[in-house]
């Protein structure tokens, strides 16, 4: 990061903060879906789930026809890998015991925001430099994670996630982008008490102990990524056809 220069440095913060900033907002409405506010707001989740919503419909109008689309197939799967992960594998739990609607519009705005993020030119432009600067952060606070709080099931979550990104050197950007964005929510969620994670992975292996968050629960973000990207595939067959003809006449 240091050999960027200093505008460029500048306007990739600038685009950082345009992009990803709105998303650190969603900490603030996670409060209202924790403990403390429920206590003396019954019905707290439904502000939550209001805030979401609205803010997942700004984002939609503001981003491009395919962002859209991305969107929108990002709410059903991540709608579905929560009914998996929480209800089905008691992965973990929200404060209700059951999956708010929030959830799931927060993952698609998550997913659109990053993606928009790895897609601006002033950012690709310096991919390599800000993800070895991003390899080195989440590779210090997963080990920070795992020696204070004993957090094996999250830095192995973090290993795999930097092994999976080996043979994937374009999607770094947008995994490593993503890692330290569902980081800060995950902290933000599980201290404020609207959902939390049980003393080991699953609640049923002891050889992985967990914090509350883990580290790296991004890794289930691939999930995500792999059906959004297959669904559109499938969807936008031949245009996607019509894109690898070009990139590969490219190469050649």
């Amino acid at each position: 990061m240091f050999s960027i220069p200093i505008p460029d440095l500048k306007e990739i913060l600038k685009v950082f903060v345009r992009r990803i900033g709105l998303l650190f907002l969603f900490v603030v409405a996670l409060y209202f879906d924790g403990t403390q506010f429920a206590s003396v707001f019954p019905h707290a989740q439904l502000v939550t789930n209001i805030f979401m919503i609205i803010a997942f419909i700004i984002l939609y109008f503001r981003s491009n026809k395919r962002t859209r689309e991305l969107m929108i197939y990002a709410v059903f799967i991540g709608l579905g890998g929560e009914y998996l992960f929480s209800r089905g594998l008691d992965m973990y739990t929200y404060r209700l015991e059951n999956v708010p609607w929030y959830i799931a519009f927060g993952h698609a705005a998550v997913y659109a925001r990053v993606y928009m993020l790895s897609k601006a030119p002033i950012v690709r432009k310096y991919w390599k430099e800000i993800t070895r600067f991003f390899y080195v952060i989440i590779f210090l606070f997963s080990l920070f994670y795992l020696f204070a709080f004993n957090d094996v099931f999250g830095f192995v979550m973090t290993m795999v996630v930097f092994v999976m990104l080996i043979k994937r050197p374009k999607d770094r950007l947008f995994f490593l982008t993503m890692y330290i964005v569902v980081a800060v929510l995950e902290i933000g969620g599980t201290a404020y008490g609207a959902w939390k994670w049980p003393d080991t992975a699953f609640g049923v292996f002891p050889l992985l102990p967990s914090n509350n968050p883990p580290s790296g629960i991004s890794l289930f973000y691939f999930l995500l990524d792999v059906g959004c990207f297959m669904i559109y595939i499938l969807i936008n067959h031949k245009t996607w056809s019509r894109f690898k003809k070009i990139r590969k006449s490219k190469v050649q």
